[in-house]
């Protein structure tokens, strides 16, 4: 399925080009009225970002977020710097359907996989962004992108799966923001691996075509953020061009 996505930063939808801070892009859209029009084409699931949180947990954006949720029908999965559990109480107590969490499954997954057992893993999705190397290797990314850790993709998933791991947020950091297509390939042999996890694509959808070729992949569902805001294709076109896939 096809997931739209926003980043918020004070309450207003952005963009970061690769995580970068310094390369935002402000939309005026109502970040309400987004979700409301994704959920009117079709939209089952969105995705929410809080830039904020991510930068500062102190400053996470629960009022809008809180809002976000009450006023959409569509089940919504929130991230952005998720580094307690009383983060990951308080976002699903407000109505939030999964917690993405991103660097902290990498550098604490011992107790992420105690959190994953706690909730349920159909709440909690592992946000992994990689750094392919040029011997094909995933390095999972870690501190907004910052940094490259020494796990990789596949030796996190094995240790989460004794945890129940549902749903893995899989985004190759080279592509996203550039709209030029997702890394096929990376979701295809992910799919084929380890067939009972969701995947989610993220990052590089800049046309239909782009979401016609994940199809193919077997992934669960596929991202979508700046291509809807920069109106490449409408909601609508998107969830048509998915269903044709």
């Amino acid at each position: 399925m096809i997931i739209p996505a926003l980043d918020l930063i004070n309450g207003e939808v952005v963009r970061l080009y690769q995580g970068d801070y310094a390369q935002k892009t402000t939309y005026s859209f109502n970040p309400v009225e987004q979700f409301q029009l994704y959920q009117a084409a079709g939209a089952e699931w969105l995705h929410l970002v809080d830039l904020d949180g991510a930068k500062d947990t102190s400053a996470r954006q629960l009022t809008t977020i809180a809002e976000l949720i009450e006023k959409t029908d569509a089940k919504i999965q929130v991230g952005g710097g998720i580094r307690s559990e009383e983060d990951v109480k308080q976002l699903l107590d407000i109505g939030a359907q999964r917690v993405v969490i991103g660097s902290l499954a990498v550098k604490q997954p011992a107790l992420v996989a105690e959190w994953m057992r706690k909730y349920g893993p159909e709440h909690i999705v592992l946000a992994l962004d990689i750094n392919i190397d040029d011997a094909g290797n995933k390095h999972v990314a870690i501190s907004g992108w910052q940094e490259s850790s020494a796990m990789t993709l596949e030796q996190l998933i094995e240790h989460y799966q004794a945890a129940g791991l549902k749903h893995v947020l899989c985004t190759d950091i080279s592509r996203d923001g550039t709209l030029q297509g997702s890394n096929v390939a990376l979701y295809t042999e992910m799919t084929a691996k380890y067939p009972d996890i969701a995947w989610q694509s993220s990052g590089g959808i800049g046309g239909l075509s782009d979401i016609a070729d994940l199809g193919p992949t077997g992934v669960a569902g596929v991202i979508v953020g700046r291509a809807l805001l920069e109106g490449k294709f409408t909601a609508e076109e998107a969830f048509q061009c998915w269903q044709d896939a």
